[in-house]
């Protein structure tokens, strides 16, 4: 369904898969955020972060997806770290089934290779896990759990940062639900978007 003007759809696609084998669209992305976060007046290399992952439908060729319980959706889960103003700074796809803090590890060795100055990390309850915390202080982050309140809603602080990331992304009709077979080309579209996002912040302030 591309542009007539386009090359055949083979081509384009041969080019897209080459592209994401050479992490271009993550290399783009990254460039952009350290260009926005300095445009906001903040250091370019983040020093906190935020965890959180999202529950959304996948097609059942390529066989990557499986039964999230807790939400009853068969798909995938977006394992994401943003930094206090939510901007995308890394991202690991699994399938439905797996819990929050197993996927959050391959995050956390991500983050402290890609983004040396970060220390702190902030979570919900679903992150104050053993084996995650372990990995986290080997790595020498900070994590603190940001619990819900019992008694009465409200808004709870940082929390609310990630889930308007998600926001973001689910402006985006291809990142509504995961309609990739390939688990690399999801991710290299969730990098075009939000570096999409982040263009249009600096193309028009």
């Amino acid at each position: 369904m591309l542009p007539v003007h386009f090359p055949p759809w083979q081509t384009v696609y041969w080019w897209f898969r080459r592209f994401v084998r050479q992490l271009l669209f993550h290399t783009i992305h990254d460039v952009v955020l350290m260009v926005d976060r300095e445009r906001a007046g903040r250091a370019e290399q983040p020093t906190a972060a935020i965890l959180d992952s999202q529950t959304v439908k996948a097609p059942a060729s390529g066989g990557t997806r499986g039964f999230d319980g807790a939400k009853k959706i068969v798909g995938r889960k977006r394992h994401i770290a943003v930094d206090t103003d939510g901007r995308l700074l890394m991202v690991n796809l699994t399938t439905a089934n797996i819990a929050d803090s197993t996927g959050a590890q391959a995050v956390v060795d991500a983050l402290r290779k890609r983004w040396p100055w970060l220390k702190h990390l902030f979570a919900d309850a679903a992150y104050d896990r053993r084996q995650l915390l372990d990995t986290a202080a080997f790595l020498d982050f900070v994590v603190e759990v940001v619990r819900r309140t019992e008694n009465d809603f409200k808004v709870l602080p940082r929390r609310w940062v990630v889930e308007r990331t998600f926001a973001w992304m689910t402006r985006y009709r291809r990142l509504v639900r995961d309609y990739e077979a390939r688990l690399d080309v999801s991710e290299a579209m969730i990098y075009v978007a939000m570096a999409s996002l982040l263009l249009r912040r600096l193309t028009h302030p």
